[in-house]
């Protein structure tokens, strides 16, 4: 059995005798992303299990051991993963815990923090918390996150977010349910395939996946009906966390609206982007912005390569960020980043711009920075689009399901009645 090593700092590191015993869990937030990152880590050499877990008891732990007035998501993760160590099966003895840090201000650099406070509360102190990070905030004997390593995941991200943008245009319409699904399942073991065969990694076999992703999209049968297009944004966590938004992609479906879901990439570039003007605002090395500035563009050219994809076919595509970006002037500037920052903003604008004005933008209680860019803008955008239907929702472990969903239903309501307002606006033989 791996002996418990601390470092200079008194913190339990992750050792690599740990590498070859430990059961690393990792919390859930995009499930088809997610789901290749730690197929990923297996190919390294880590056993990894990701919780997809999804039950009331989750919350009941993490409102044992987190305040409650703590943002809702880390409640969540903290929950997820002592529920797991408690009443998963797992010696808590040969298991170690994976969490994000972005070294930002907000919750995705303190969970960590809260995570071994409520550790030490349950008498669990002696699990090893792994910070998963590019900022250089804690290190670990036992893990690293190689240049191959961010290469493939950087590529998983992409085709995650291409294959959740194909499913979520294809998924409402399809005339045999599952098939989406199906697909979805196909293509992740097809790519892990390829990356454990060493395939996949340059821009072109990059390029080949996306047009076969769509290819194979495409050409599942589906009905010509026309149904009402729902943008989901807010903060990252529930945004996209099945188990943090009570599962809304799945409600949304059936009340016969086609989710439309921004994907992680232009989150990922957005923090990398906030790393230059942390340079250009309190300055620094001019190294350092070089070096994210060599990052951003590399993930923003394949970002690019994947939207053309995307133009080839009858899908939609997203914006690029730079076109994001440039909507967001006038409403939000440069040094308003924590959180999701002028993002949420900019997410929000872009779905009006590209058609889809129904928007939920879901937001954990007490969450401040998502209240400022979220539902804070709410009314500026509806100035300058009266047309735009947005209904903020909160998250929290008292926030009841049915009056979710009610509000939901509500703006729903609201946006089928535009609908047939603008069909009938329609002059005869509009569209031949």
């Amino acid at each position: 059995m791996a002996s418990l090593v601390y470092g200079k700092d008194g913190r339990l590191l992750f050792t690599k005798e740990m590498k070859a015993e430990y059961t690393i869990l990792m919390p859930q937030m995009l499930p088809v992303h997610f789901g290749m990152f730690r197929q990923l880590l297996v190919l390294e050499g880590y056993k990894v299990d990701m919780l997809e877990t999804n039950h009331r008891g989750i919350v009941d732990e993490g409102l044992k051991y987190v305040h409650n007035d703590t943002c809702y998501p880390a409640l969540l993760v903290i929950g997820q993963l002592i529920d797991a160590i408690k009443h998963g099966g797992y010696d808590p003895h040969k298991v170690a815990l994976f969490i994000t840090q972005t070294g930002g201000g907000c919750r995705a650099s303190n969970y960590i923090h809260l995570l071994r406070k409520a550790l030490e509360k349950a008498e669990l102190s002696f699990i090893p918390v792994i910070s998963v990070n590019l900022s250089g905030l804690e290190k670990n004997p036992g893990f690293s996150l190689t240049l191959p390593l961010i290469r493939k995941m950087i590529y998983a991200m992409l085709y995650g977010d291409l294959i959740v943008n194909a499913a979520n245009q294809v998924r409402p319409y399809e005339l045999s349910p599952g098939d989406a699904d199906r697909l979805v399942d196909v293509w992740q073991g097809r790519l892990i395939d390829g990356f454990q065969a060493g395939k996949g990694m340059d821009r072109k076999q990059l390029r080949e996946n996306f047009d076969a992703i769509l290819a194979d999209f495409a050409a599942v049968p589906v009905s010509q009906e026309e149904k009402v297009r729902v943008g989901v944004v807010g903060e990252i966590y529930v945004k996209f966390s099945p188990l943090g938004n009570n599962d809304l992609e799945s409600f949304l479906l059936s009340e016969g609206a086609e989710p439309v879901v921004p994907g992680l990439t232009d989150f990922i570039i957005f923090k990398i982007f906030n790393r230059e003007v942390d340079v250009d605002i309190y300055g620094g090395p001019w190294v350092k912005k070089k070096v994210c500035q060599i990052f951003k563009h590399y993930i923003e050219a394949c970002q690019k390569d994947m939207i053309a994809a995307l133009e080839k076919t009858r899908f939609r595509a997203p914006s690029t960020f730079e076109e994001m970006h440039q909507l967001v002037h006038g409403y939000l500037g440069d040094g308003n980043k924590m959180g999701e920052g002028w993002l949420l903003t900019g997410e929000m604008l872009e779905l009006i711009h590209s058609g889809v004005p129904n928007i939920v933008c879901t937001q954990p209680f007490g969450c401040l920075p998502n209240h400022i860019v979220g539902k804070g803008m709410i009314r500026k955008l509806k100035d300058d689009y009266p047309y735009s239907n947005i209904v903020a929702i909160d998250y929290d472990p008292g926030a009841t399901k049915i009056n979710q969903e009610n509000r939901i239903k509500l703006m729903l309501a609201n946006a089928k009645a535009l609908a047939k307002k603008e069909q009938a606006r329609e002059p005869v033989g509009a569209g031949i």
